[in-house]
């Protein structure tokens, strides 16, 4: 588990997705691209005895023999590997509840879990009834500038935003630490939900939610008013 931290910290930092938009980088993600599927190949070893079945797809995908756990000891290079395939599908707590016939027990949400679930809200949840215009009015979208941006020490997923909002200041943890470095987002405007009911966390209050943008494939996207928008001014 140690290694597989370090393998999804390093995939995040280095984010190859956005080397592969620049064609003079393509060495850097050349080598990104080969240590992340070699930590892959080195943690498929390592779970080998418990799940063989998945290491004999990973030898296809990989075009490898056999693996064994004195592999561990080498790396893949100069090597050609298979087109990508999808190799496991993550497991749903209710599908364990539902195998197991039992009752699931309500666990409490951590603090980063919530941050977390209210960035994805829209993705997780179909929308099927439709609103009136009233009901749009009771959301309070406001125009905020990001003045300061910090990691937040034991989460591995938010970020601190500190937002100027026209008439003070907000404090917002937002779920977007895979996407975007601190020091890109300060000065940027994102669109704030500002009579969202602050929530108390392990790591402060956040005061509201910023809004962001996510579908089928990876990258989360923050939701920014175009050029001329001032801190505070309304959405609507």
């Amino acid at each position: 588990m140690e290694l597989a931290d370090i393998a999804n910290r390093y995939v995040n930092d280095k984010k190859p997705w956005e080397l592969a938009k620049d064609e003079s980088r393509s060495n850097e993600l050349h080598l990104v691209c080969t240590a992340a599927i070699n930590l892959f190949r080195l943690l498929t070893i390592m779970i080998t005895p418990i799940v063989p079945s998945i290491s004999k797809r990973v030898e296809r995908f990989l075009q490898v023999p056999p693996m064994n756990w004195s592999d561990v000891k080498t790396v893949l290079v100069d090597h050609v590997i298979g087109p990508y395939e999808h190799l496991i599908t993550r497991v749903e707590e209710k599908q364990l509840d539902a195998l197991l016939g039992v009752e699931p027990i309500p666990q409490p949400s951590s603090p980063q879990r919530h941050a977390e679930k209210q960035q994805h809200e829209a993705k997780e949840h179909a929308v099927t009834t439709e609103i009136t215009i009233d009901d749009f009015n009771k959301l309070d979208l406001r125009v905020a500038k990001i003045v300061k941006a910090e990691h937040v020490e034991g989460a591995d997923k938010l970020l601190k935003l500190t937002l100027d909002v026209g008439d003070g200041t907000r404090t917002v943890f937002a779920g977007i630490k895979s996407a975007y470095a601190p020091e890109k987002l300060e000065g940027q405007l994102a669109v704030l939900v500002a009579n969202l009911a602050p929530r108390k966390m392990k790591f402060g209050i956040s005061e509201g939610m910023v809004l962001c943008a996510s579908g089928e494939g990876p990258g989360i996207y923050l939701i920014a008013p175009g050029s001329g928008a001032q801190p505070g001014m309304r959405v609507k």
